[in-house]
């Protein structure tokens, strides 16, 4: 999904060895902090419905892999056109949906179809809108049509925004997901649990393991108490990076460090007065401290930016300098345009700790230029509602974890509501080009038309923080998307 995901990520390494107790293992407890509203990954723009469903239960056509990489998915190959207006996508053979019907070209169609449909809740309408025709040629072949050419448009459909369902199922599909996936949807605890078990007619590579269990912890001291008394095996996203080292040095336990592409961001409402004014937006970005948030609620983990980019992308600029901690600057700023005094404003926050934990730091920053943000701790469903969907706020705290999602500020009803003519040719312009070094030129750009512009307080890239079981191996190393893909995951003998 787009998704402003909050973050809860799953990561991998090497695992340790396990003892004996563990051999025969098949079935795995997941731990994350976040609950899905629902769970259709292509009607809404919440992360989680993403960690529990990608690639388990839900495929695309495309998928990415832990380094990022985009393969086959659904679709085995594909050909496109010299002029990059026609997409000719083979299907893989023998796939069926988890119902056991046949999962073909007329389901591909209708997905894609959806999305752009006029009464679609797709979050990510808008990486797709430039799809103007899909055609059956049979069974297997598919043939998509863009209005005008979208170099992004192999990785877009990668996104679980694009997933496949069928028309038949997908009525139901936010309690009860159908899929073609490795693993199938059992039961959902609204509150506790979801589970999932191996799907025996999977068209690919099986799963190893039977049977996985997502269960949901939002408070930080449960979250240590649960992954301490072994009650779960996996925590991704884990959300109390303080208690990391007494898991380091417990043999039980292996602690997986890896990069995502959550840009966690102090997000602004700039049609809101007085953050439509662009010296008041860099005055809050002057008055953040990135390292003290870095330091105060991750512990250490994180990685500064200055701008709505991954860190570890070829094409990041380092734009840290345009808002280095500066109070006094702030202040001045602020006097400029006749806020001397400062102001009041809302500061939303959701239950990452990220974001509650960050958002205390960042509204005592605030507050040393004159600026009161009152905090609001909301829900996840409440903030999709409140702040996304409604834009009725004045501050948020947010981690953006999809890969490359420096597009969302080219549509000016996104929720942060940034509306820039040049930055929008140059997304057009951006999708037009395919050339790697032309692509690296209009994507450095971007970073700076939105440095420059204050658009958001960029803090810092979110950390792949997970703690497992020893003897957990094939688990993702970074989080190039927000999943916890078991398609791969098994116990060492």
């Amino acid at each position: 999904m787009f998704h402003l995901r909050p973050l809860l990520v799953a990561a991998g390494a090497a695992a340790l060895l396990a003892g004996p107790a563990l051999a025969q293992k098949t079935d795995i407890t997941v731990a994350m902090q976040l609950e899905p509203p629902h769970l259709d990954p292509t009607g809404a723009a919440a992360g989680a419905i993403d960690q529990v469903l990608y690639a388990n239960v839900f495929e695309g056509l495309t998928r990415f892999t832990d380094d990022g990489s985009v393969v086959p998915g659904l679709a085995s190959s594909w050909e496109v056109s010299d002029d990059g207006l026609t997409y000719t996508f083979k299907l893989q053979d023998g796939v069926t949906f988890h119902d056991g019907s046949t999962m073909d070209a007329d389901d591909v169609k209708f997905t894609l179809d959806r999305i752009n449909a006029e009464d679609s809740t797709n979050a990510q309408k808008g990486l797709y809108e430039a799809i103007s025709d899909v055609k059956v040629i049979d069974p297997l072949t598919v043939e998509m049509t863009l209005s005008k050419p979208n170099g992004n448009m192999l990785f877009n459909l990668a996104w679980g925004d694009a997933v496949i369902v069928a028309p038949e199922s997908v009525d139901n599909i936010k309690q009860q997901p159908i899929g073609t996936g490795a693993f199938r949807f059992d039961k959902w605890t609204q509150g506790d649990r979801i589970e999932l078990s191996r799907y025996p007619e999977y068209w690919g590579e099986p799963a190893q393991l039977e049977k996985a269990t997502f269960k949901f912890i939002s408070d930080p001291t449960a979250a240590f108490a649960a992954m301490m008394a072994e009650d779960v095996d996996l925590f991704t996203g884990f959300p109390a990076p303080e208690n990391l080292p007494q898991f380091e040095a417990d043999p039980r336990f292996q602690v997986l460090v890896g990069s995502t592409e959550g840009e966690t961001i102090l997000a602004i409402n700039n049609a809101k007065p007085p953050f439509d004014n662009v010296k008041v937006r860099q005055a809050l970005a002057l008055a953040i401290d990135r390292q003290a948030i870095i330091e105060g609620a991750m512990f250490g983990y994180g990685t500064p930016i200055g701008t709505h980019f991954a860190p570890h992308h070829p094409a990041y600029s380092d734009l840290t300098e345009l808002s280095q901690h500066d109070p006094e600057r702030a202040k001045a700023l602020l006097a400029e345009v006749g806020l001397a005094d400062g102001f009041e404003t809302t500061l939303h926050l959701p239950p990452p700790s990220y974001a509650r934990r960050g958002g205390e730091i960042i509204a005592a920053q605030l507050a040393a230029v004159g600026v009161q943000a009152e905090i609001i701790n909301v829900e996840w469903a409440q903030w999709l509602e409140t702040v996304f969907k409604g834009k009725n706020f004045g501050l948020t705290i947010i981690s953006h974890t999809e890969p490359m999602d420096i597009g969302i500020y080219g549509d000016a009803d996104y929720y942060f509501q940034y509306n820039n003519a040049e930055f929008q040719d140059l997304m057009t312009e951006l999708n037009a080009t395919t050339e790697p070094e032309g692509r690296k030129a209009l994507l450095q750009k971007a970073q700076r038309i939105i440095a420059e512009d204050y658009v958001n307080g960029y803090l810092f890239q979110l950390a792949a923080l997970a703690v497992a079981r020893s003897g957990l191996q094939g688990l993702w190393s970074n989080a190039p998307t927000q999943a916890t893909d078991l398609t791969a995951v098994n116990w060492s003998e």
